[in-house]
């Protein structure tokens, strides 16, 4: 089958390579569609953490933000599964520790993470083999584009959860990319003031024209009272506004990841009585997001800019915006379409 394989920082290219064989409890799927994400890109330049502690090696194949069909299990997985549209948590524990047995399994020391983690292969392949136990049913509301928005809007929705929001609260946002705007969206749903923090004229009028009316860059955001503030930026100096920005005794979200380490005065927080949370993993989010998108109370499909083919990959990684894009910040894959490769496996 052919899968996209990153074989050193910036080399990366479609390859043939052997279709997965269900193990006991296991179920291969047949992959529809495939979000890229931020970490995806930062494995293609080798900036990403685990390469340099040792959780990642390259070869290494992306992909865990995905959708498809169930075509074989396993021994032990009921075979009710197979033709199932379905898509799968990211967060693959041991099942054994004390945190997995306390659903804390997506922080289990010894886990295994889809695309990312101690070589668990990805998604951006034809097929994909993952645990039955990681999956998740998806009804036929939820389409391939939205079924491959669930795992990042599970972090989303979990980072609006730890804001703790009330109806009418403010809340402020950093960053405008893919999980921002997620935010964004649970949030409003809420019924929250949503506000919207960026850089860039662009990335601030697409927030504009899917409902997000108080944009503003850092020189000219207003002076109000935040009860909330979520970081979802990749910006090491804004964490420590976020603790100035909001209310005394309200809460402050990080969910997103700079590139080098963030520093925070913890004497404001202290004595600003701010409670801080932060968000690794959608998990425990992502059945509540597929019940979100089926009753259409939250449809974040303008989102997606364009859905590419896996030869169309390595340049999105590297940061080019194909022609026909649309304004949107997230790039899916459909594995599925696209011209057969003569590579063999690395």
């Amino acid at each position: 089958m052919r899968a996209f394989v990153v074989t050193a920082p910036f080399e990366a290219g479609v390859y043939e390579v052997d279709p997965p064989v269900p193990g006991a409890g296991d179920v291969v799927i047949d992959v529809e569609r495939v979000g890229v994400c931020g970490t995806d890109v930062d494995f293609y330049t080798g900036e990403m953490q685990y390469l340099h502690d040792g959780d990642a090696h390259y070869p290494m194949r992306l992909g865990h933000e995905w959708s498809g069909t169930v075509r074989d299990v396993g021994v032990g997985v009921d075979h009710s599964w197979i033709e199932q549209r379905v898509m799968g948590d990211t967060m693959l524990g041991c099942g054994e520790c004390h945190r997995c047995t306390n659903s804390l399994q997506h922080v289990c020391e010894f886990r295994h993470e889809v695309g990312i983690r101690r070589g668990f292969a990805g998604a951006l392949a034809e097929q994909i083999v993952v645990p039955a136990s990681s999956l998740h049913r998806l009804p036929p509301r939820v389409d391939a584009a939205l079924g491959a928005l669930v795992e990042p809007g599970g972090n989303a929705l979990r980072a609006v959860w730890g804001a703790d929001l009330n109806r009418g609260d403010r809340l402020l946002i950093l960053g405008p990319g893919t999980i921002g705007l997620l935010c964004a969206y649970f949030a409003k749903a809420r019924g929250a003031e949503v506000h919207l923090m960026g850089r860039s004229t662009s990335s601030l009028d697409f927030a504009r024209s899917i409902g997000i009316e108080g944009c503003w860059t850092n020189e000219n955001l207003p002076d109000l009272a935040f009860d909330a503030v979520i970081d979802a930026s990749n910006d090491a100096s804004l964490p420590a506004q976020a603790l100035e920005l909001v209310e005394p005794g309200k809460r402050v979200v990080f969910i997103g990841i700079a590139g080098t380490p963030s520093l925070l005065d913890t004497r404001i927080q202290v004595l600003k009585d701010v409670t801080s949370v932060g968000i690794l993993s959608g998990s425990p989010g992502l059945a509540a997001t597929i019940d979100l998108y089926e009753s259409g109370t939250v449809d974040p499909r303008p989102l997606i800019a364009m859905t590419t083919d896996l030869g169309g990959v390595a340049a999105i990684l590297a940061g080019e915006r194909p022609r026909g894009a649309g304004p949107g910040p997230k790039f899916h894959v459909d594995p599925r379409v696209g011209a057969p490769t003569t590579y063999s496996a690395p």
